[in-house]
Order: C-alpha cells, then sequence, then structure tokens
C-alpha cells in the first residue's frame, strides 16, 4: 500500500516549512486570510474539519486563491477523506492513525499524514505505507528529545514528520534543523481571535515572521 505524498509535494512542504493550520469559522474570511499568508511567504495550509466552514473554504481557496496548497486536517472518518478529496484537498491530516480512513486515503489517491506518538504509531503507519507522519501532540509529548528517540529506529526508511502542538515562533528553528522533520504545522500564524477581527495585516507579520525563520535555517 502507499499514501506517498509525491515528491513535488514533499519539496514544497520542505521548502515553505511551516504549514499554517487554520481553524475557520466564516467562509467569508477564507479568502481574505489566504490571502495574507501568502503575502507572508506562507503558501500552504491545512483547513481543519472542525467547523462547517472549512470545505467550502476549501474549495473558495482553491478558486480565488490558486497560489495556495490547501489540505485538509482533523480527517477522522473515511467519508471526511472522501469529502476532503472531492472539495479540492491536496493532502489530507489526521490527528491519530485510523487504519480505515488511512485504507480510503488511498483508495481514492489523497495523500494521506496520520498522526502519531508512538512507535507502535509509526509501525502501524509505514504498514499502510504513510512514510509522512504528523508528530501530535508534539511539546505535551516531550518535543525533540521524544522525537529524536523515536524516530531512531526508523529514521533509514525515510519517514518525515510534520510536528504540531505547541510550536511556535520561539521553538520553530530548533525543529526545523531536526533531518526527520519535513514542515512544522503552524496553529499559531492565524490565531481565532485575529480571524475574528479581519486582523490581515497582523496575520501577514506573522506569517512572515515565520517565512523568515525558515529561511535562515533552511537556506
Amino acid at each position: 500500500m502507499n499514501n506517498a505524498f509525491p515528491e513535488d509535494l514533499r519539496l514544497q512542504l520542505n521548502r515553505t516549512g511551516v504549514i499554517a493550520v487554520l481553524m475557520i469559522d466564516r467562509v467569508e474570511d477564507a479568502v481574505p486570510l489566504a490571502r495574507a499568508l501568502l503575502a507572508g511567504g506562507v503558501d500552504c495550509i491545512e483547513l481543519t474539519l472542525r467547523t462547517d466552514a472549512a470545505l467550502e473554504s476549501l474549495r473558495r481557496i482553491r478558486a480565488e486563491v490558486p497560489e495556495m496548497t490547501v489540505g485538509v486536517g482533523t480527517i477522522l472518518t473515511p467519508k471526511q477523506a472522501n469529502d476532503a478529496k472531492e472539495a479540492g484537498a491536496s493532502f489530507g491530516v489526521a490527528p491519530g492513525m485510523n487504519p480505515r480512513v488511512v485504507a480510503e486515503a488511498q483508495r481514492i489517491g489523497l495523500p494521506f499524514a496520520p498522526g502519531v506518538c508512538t512507535p507502535t504509531d509509526i509501525e502501524l503507519a509505514l504498514e499502510a505505507g504513510c512514510k509522512v507522519l504528523k508528530f501530535f501532540p508534539s511539546e505535551p509529548s516531550g518535543g525533540l528529545i521524544y522525537l529524536r528517540s523515536i524516530v531512531a529506529p526508523f529514521a533509514h526508511l525515510g519517514v518525515q514528520f510534520i510536528p504540531l502542538g505547541g510550536v511556535s515562533a520561539a521553538n520553530a528553528a530548533n525543529y526545523l534543523k531536526e533531518p526527520s522533520v519535513l514542515a512544522l504545522g503552524g496553529s499559531w500564524l492565524a490565531p481565532k481571535d485575529l480571524i475574528i477581527r479581519s486582523g490581515w495585516q497582523a496575520i501577514t507579520t506573522l506569517a512572515r515572521e515565520a517565512s523568515d525563520i525558515v529561511k535562515q535555517v533552511r537556506p
């Protein structure tokens, strides 16, 4: 089985370094938010399926901000994997390793990164053909020290991680220096209060700060 991310997508994620993780309540915020992030140099986002606006937000961003690569997160069921694919998602992400969801993502051709937190999770993901994995929750689980420990037995297999949870501008550089880290999940780039207030310039500033960190670590 194979849920591999296409090489061009992996290269893009490595280059952009930070995937903006977004929870959008109002569809009308989707396009200006995407444009604000893009203006700050962040060209990849993960729209979480925690609100009813997520899939329509994906459609609008795909139509009006084609430069933005859009994935869908918090995919918990096979149906949600299908919904994400039909709405135009470039990839899918989950907080955990659900074999049924991973199998459905493979069946429909949706590159998929399941969430892992233990060596057993990683083994299950690898058996299902996944080599890009979400490390969640990153900092509460032990951060980089823990990640290095659980990666060690699998590093030779080419597995790569997207840490999320407690990652911020303060520790982003340390994570990005880690060979096993493909990119970071950046929920700090667009806080809910800024989205509610239409604080697009502030979000652009946060995105630019993150982009500058990536450029310093991965010139």
